[in-house]
């Protein structure tokens, strides 16, 4: 028989052959089965997971507190006997120098005035230098003869004009 001389058997519309309808459902039960067992190992680790949460023994705290009071005696009043001295100790002494303008020198001023304040290295204090906590609220003048305050400003003490 010549497949080409003859033309093929017809089946009727709709149906598979055989053997393929065999390999079809081999399949899909293979498939189902292969689902199943998975759905059921997933499951049965979840069920593991939850029971290895649960199977965790909790923290326990135990708070044990004792308290224990002694008497003690009341303290008893000491009488000491003590000499009393005074002591004066002297304030610090402000005094302003002026030095008098040479005769005939018209606006300009005088290199010799003094400052009653000095700095701890000798110097005459100008306007905005810190003032040392001794120094608050003393008057003294610049070497140039000009009259400044230690007073607060700024959040410090500074000299600042008077």
């Amino acid at each position: 028989m010549n497949p080409y001389s003859h033309p093929a058997p017809q089946r009727p519309a709709g149906t598979r052959p055989l053997y393929k309808r065999k390999r079809v459902w081999a399949a899909g039960v293979a498939l189902f089965a292969a689902g199943a067992i998975g759905g059921t190992q997933s499951a049965h680790d979840e069920v593991t997971a939850a029971q290895t949460l649960a199977a965790k023994p909790a923290a326990t705290v135990t708070v044990t507190a004792t308290a224990t009071e002694t008497a003690k005696p009341e303290p008893v009043p000491t009488v000491t006997k003590t000499k009393t001295k005074t002591v004066k100790t002297p304030g610090p002494t402000v005094t302003v120098t002026k030095a008098a303008q040479a005769a005939g020198s018209g606006t300009s001023h005088s290199n010799t005035s003094t400052c009653s304040i000095v700095s701890n290295s000798g110097n005459c204090y100008q306007a905005g230098q810190f003032c040392r906590n001794s120094d608050h609220g003393a008057l003294t003048t610049t070497a140039s003869g000009a009259r400044i305050k230690c007073s607060y400003s700024s959040n410090a003490w500074r000299w600042t004009y008077s």
